[in-house]
């Protein structure tokens, strides 16, 4: 199976070590930065979500127009759109963009962000409301005649969509979400299942109790995984290490002065806590996972890097390959000049590598499972 790389397209140029400045929405910024991941041989790209930021559709939208094959995953929030406006509004985008785009649902995992948008359910009703959104979006997606849905959270009497995807069956979507409630609804609805940079344990932990949660819902071998890392390169080991460094002294200063990370508050959420887990083993953990960004940001997100020279970020990224993992979601600390380096240095080797394991026959654990064309 090929292995599918994910970038990230922010709506202006800022990450831990480099602080928001300009408009808040950067039409040459977001232009720029689509452009280069095309360039540099991405899949895909990441447009976040968050309570306070832009559109995320609207940016894709801007994104898929300025681009030509380059697919976008819009991260989506269950709960503030019904479900059945946000099928009919991804699927408007997919046909606009020739089929390119993928959604991302995450549920939530921070009350105090929820509460902004209105939403006062606890973590485990807004996973159940999640699994009832999928749902009907799924239905609007596919269904050919007028269906209803009787649940919790929602009600829907007679709908039909007149817009249906490029993509058939449906978009595929990916799902964020490490707690046990989060894992079995991923294991009846996701098509690809996101974790963040853990160590190789954790990883194939995870891996195998959502593959026993697809089985559960009669999706055995249904799911494939993406795993979200910051690679840090350089020529040399030791150069890769001093730049992870000078990264840290960076962030120190604007995570320090940023709002964002001093209202967010301890984390609550599961993902985080299993990152923050992982920093408490070490500053580095599997040779060259390194945490420190995670414990600094409150693992505030994708915050573990694989350190190193492109051919020993590469070989790490085989070994979660090896696991099961065909989808790698990487970003840089200077986003831009990163995903090129990416283009250039990183993302050539790991599909050579990837593609040396297949002729020899040693593929990754899901080898044999059906490819998901669209992610």
């Amino acid at each position: 199976m090929s292995v599918q790389f994910i970038g990230f397209i922010s709506h202006q140029e800022s990450s831990e070590a480099i602080a928001p400045s300009g408009p808040v929405i950067n039409k040459a910024w977001v232009r720029s930065v689509a452009q280069a991941h095309e360039y540099a041989g991405f899949d895909r790209a990441l447009i976040a979500y968050g309570s306070s930021s832009p559109d995320a559709l609207q940016i894709a939208a801007y994104a898929a127009h300025h681009t030509s094959k380059l697919k976008l995953l819009i991260a989506h929030r269950p709960g503030f759109t019904a479900p059945t406006l946000a099928a009919r509004s991804l699927a408007t985008l997919d046909q606009f963009s020739d089929g390119r785009i993928a959604v991302h649902i995450i549920s939530g995992g921070n009350d105090v962000e929820q509460q902004r948008d209105g939403d006062f359910l606890n973590h485990d009703e807004r996973y159940q409301r999640t699994d009832e959104y999928l749902d009907v979006v799924r239905k609007t997606w596919t269904s050919t005649t007028p269906f209803d849905y009787d649940g919790k959270h929602y009600q829907v009497k007679g709908n039909v969509s007149g817009v249906r995807p490029v993509q058939q069956p449906h978009l595929p979507v990916f799902f964020g979400g490490s707690s046990d409630i989060a894992i079995d609804v991923a294991g009846k609805h996701a098509d690809v299942y996101a974790l963040w940079g853990e160590p190789l344990a954790a990883v194939k932990e995870t891996i195998a109790k959502v593959r026993a949660a697809a089985e559960r819902h009669g999706r055995k071998d249904a799911i494939q995984f993406s795993l979200s890392l910051r690679p840090i390169l350089a020529e040399t080991e030791e150069a890769a290490w001093q730049r992870a460094q000078r990264i840290l002294e960076t962030a120190r200063e604007v995570v320090g002065k940023s709002a964002r990370y001093q209202e967010r508050g301890n984390p609550t959420n599961t993902g985080s806590l299993r990152l923050l887990e992982a920093a408490n083993q070490g500053a580095v953990v599997d040779e060259r996972l390194w945490t420190e960004i995670a414990k600094l940001t409150g693992a505030a997100g994708n915050s573990t890097s694989l350190v190193g020279t492109a051919e020993q970020v590469a070989d790490a990224l085989i070994e979660y390959y090896k696991l099961g993992v065909t989808t790698f979601l990487i970003r840089g600390f200077d986003p831009l000049q990163d995903a090129l380096q990416y283009g250039r240095e990183l993302i050539p080797l790991v599909r050579a590598k990837v593609a040396a394991l297949e002729t020899a026959g040693n593929g990754n654990a899901v080898a044999h499972a059906p490819e998901l064309a669209a992610a």
